[in-house]
């Protein structure tokens, strides 16, 4: 996943603008549970409105199903910094 979805709406051009406040992403399989919507947008689907989640979170959950602990991880030629991190989603684990 992303840190960016698309905007909800048409921009007036070929395409939609980046827009990080609210958009979707599926996950299946994993030990991870079927069938449920996690969260939600306000009405124009512009802002997450509940279960609000970052980027972060989504990483740190599919690396806690990995096994891979977020803390030890790391990137050749980039200092991680505690609020790259994020913490695993755990509603919606198996």
């Amino acid at each position: 996943g992303t840190e960016f979805g698309r905007t909800p709406g048409a921009q007036g051009s070929d395409g939609r603008d980046h827009h990080p406040y609210g958009f979707s992403i599926v996950l299946a399989g994993g030990g991870l549970k079927g069938g449920i919507a996690h969260g939600s947008t306000d009405e124009l689907a512009f802002h997450a409105v509940e279960n609000r989640h970052y980027v972060t979170d989504l990483h740190a959950t599919v690396l806690h199903q990995l096994g891979l602990d977020a803390h030890r991880l790391e990137i050749p030629g980039r200092k991680r910094l505690e609020m790259d991190i994020g913490r695993p989603i755990t509603e919606i684990l198996a």
